[in-house]
């Protein structure tokens, strides 16, 4: 089922999908429910949700960003792995990094990647600490994260790895597009300015928005804040 729901829909998009891309999306499929039943990685178990709500939903970017070349992109929060190893999945050339305050799901991360024979670099920190190491801090051509927060606090977490001139990709739900008025404050003040505002159905006919904001100028270095004061009071 897998296979038939990510060709179909690649097709649909003119997106090209081989079949070693498959097969590495069908092993994807079998290591999360097997380490799933060891921790709490995903709610979505069954083969239709784990390829409609996981792989297509992930990699529904490439609808509106070819990330060709090698281009360095890091998933912020990427928990089980969404959207970023899909996404490399798709286009082996990018430069792949994973960021995740929760070790133990970087442990699974590290043994998917060494299974499916993909790259990454694993990033073991909360969103807002990693942004204040000179490695990370404004290095990225895209930052990508889905389902974290807020979108006023999701771009003070985000938008520090972009370096200027590089995307920052907010993957949010049907009402995403009503979060950017809230956001506005935040985005100005971190050097972010909305790009384009993206509407999708996926194949169980659930709507995503994807907002892109492109990096015009660097970020303070008084942001991020700590986590508390980023959710507590937001830009």
């Amino acid at each position: 089922m897998i296979t038939e729901i990510l060709k179909k829909w690649c097709f649909e998009n003119e997106i090209e999908i081989t079949n070693f891309q498959l097969s590495q999306f069908e092993q994807y499929a079998v290591m999360l429910r097997e380490w799933n039943e060891k921790m709490n990685l995903t709610a979505i178990t069954d083969e239709e949700g784990i390829a409609v709500k996981h792989f297509v939903d992930s990699i529904s970017i490439l609808r509106f960003q070819n990330l060709n070349g090698k281009c360095d992109v890091i998933d912020i929060g990427t928990g089980a792995g969404f959207p970023g190893i899909p996404l490399k999945i798709m286009r082996p050339d990018i430069k792949l990094t994973l960021l995740d305050s929760l070790n133990k799901r970087l442990i699974f991360l590290d043994e998917l990647c060494r299974q499916l024979g993909i790259e990454s670099v694993l990033v073991h920190s909360r969103a807002e600490d990693g942004a204040r190491m000179t490695e990370y801090r404004e290095k990225f051509d895209f930052a990508v994260s889905r389902a974290v927060a807020g979108l006023p606090a999701l771009c003070e977490y985000c938008l520090p790895y972009v370096k200027v001139g590089g995307k920052f990709i907010a993957m949010k739900g049907p009402d995403g597009e009503n979060e950017i008025t809230a956001a506005k404050n935040a985005f100005n003040i971190l050097g972010g300015k909305v790009e384009n505002i993206s509407h999708i159905t996926l194949p169980d006919d659930s709507s995503r928005t994807i907002i892109e904001f492109v990096k015009i100028k660097n970020t303070s270095e008084k942001y991020p804040r700590k986590g508390t004061k980023i959710n507590k009071n937001p830009l």
